[in-house]
């Protein structure tokens, strides 16, 4: 069996910063296509921002920009994990049972990647951490 020494926790803590800046950077492309037509994609064209299309762009738009900031992180990944998975029942899940089928890969993922930083924070590079917010609080 092959036995490899853990990472120390600051590469822990270094790559899930890279995975919260990469998810979110992912992520802001889907708000600006939504809200601002960038980039162009046909079915976006004429998005009412009052409909539930317009509220996705919205929570991704703002949502991206605050995970790679690292900004609230735990509760802005909570909240998209649960636009994900109402994107997937919604939109995906309809159209069959196999993600690969039904186009719902994507939004699966990003469920599951956001609930994950939800737990465990941002990591590393970000402007505020939890513990810089909770001390705020007091």
């Amino acid at each position: 069996m092959l036995d490899l020494p853990p990472f120390s926790p600051a590469w822990s803590a270094r790559l899930l910063g890279v995975l919260r800046i990469v998810t979110g950077l992912l992520l802001l492309q889907h708000g600006t296509a939504k809200l601002f037509g960038f980039p162009h994609i046909e079915m976006f064209n004429n998005l009412a921002v009052f409909s539930l299309l317009g509220l996705s762009g919205i929570l991704e738009f703002f949502g991206g920009l605050l995970l790679v900031a690292g900004v609230l992180t735990r509760l802005v990944a909570f909240i998209l994990s649960g636009e994900m998975a109402v994107a997937y029942f919604l939109v995906h899940a309809p159209k069959g049972f196999f993600p690969v089928l039904n186009q719902g890969e994507l939004a699966a993922l990003y469920c599951f990647v956001f609930l994950y930083l939800s737990v465990v924070g941002g990591g590393a590079f970000s402007l505020l951490s939890e513990e810089e917010a909770s001390a705020h609080k007091d």
